[in-house]
């Protein structure tokens, strides 16, 4: 062989030889049924078409309501824990406001003798009555309020009788007569309940 000719051939060798590319199709292909006679039977085919429709149908209601009763599931977490959340703060201020509740009885023992307080330096009692309205701005702002007035009906979810004091006043029966201790409540729950005298009418 000429070295021409083997030159050639060593090209040949070295070019791969070229191929269409192949086509993948992911798409699924419709299987069509048969007859005993081997042709193509499209009443069976469209019955089978139909069960597989059916069943992509119920599959597809079947993750639907699972993922509706998770989605539902998960709503409903999420509101038991904000839940939570709402009366674990509700708890951590009703226990800081009842340290303060002594704190305020301690103002109001102090106010109760007005003669005596009358007495003390006036800018010394200036700052201390200050610092009482600030405690009750913040008792507001908490939306805790106080409880018991003379004059107002005995309530015994909010009141605690100490002395049925006698009256022939009949307008005052069932009354408080004297306030011994201030209640407090926070929103709709009690916090401490007045501890109060209530007349009691006699003929």
């Amino acid at each position: 062989m000429s070295e021409e000719n083997e030159e050639i051939v060593q090209q040949n060798t070295e070019i791969p030889a070229q191929f269409p590319d192949e086509v993948t199709d992911d798409s699924e292909v419709v299987e069509f049924e048969f007859n005993e006679d081997g042709e193509e039977d499209l009443k069976k085919t469209l019955k089978k078409l139909r069960a597989d429709l059916k069943q992509a149908k119920a599959e597809k209601e079947e993750y639907l309501t699972g993922w509706q009763k998770e989605r539902a599931g998960f709503v409903n977490y999420r509101k038991e824990e904000e839940d939570r959340n709402t009366n674990f703060k509700n708890i951590i201020q009703e226990r800081m406001m009842d340290k303060f509740l002594s704190v305020m009885d301690s103002f109001d023992m102090a106010f109760a003798n007005k003669t005596a307080w009358e007495k003390v330096d006036a800018n010394w009692r200036t700052g201390v009555e200050y610092i009482y309205n600030q405690m009750n701005s913040v008792f507001e702002d908490y939306g805790v309020q106080s409880i018991g007035k003379v004059g107002e009906k005995f309530n015994p979810e909010l009141h605690q009788s100490v002395e049925h004091v006698p009256t022939d006043d009949q307008s005052k029966d069932d009354t408080i007569s004297q306030v011994l201790q201030k209640g407090y409540k926070s929103k709709d729950k009690v916090l401490r309940p007045a501890r109060v005298n209530v007349f009691g009418y006699k003929a």
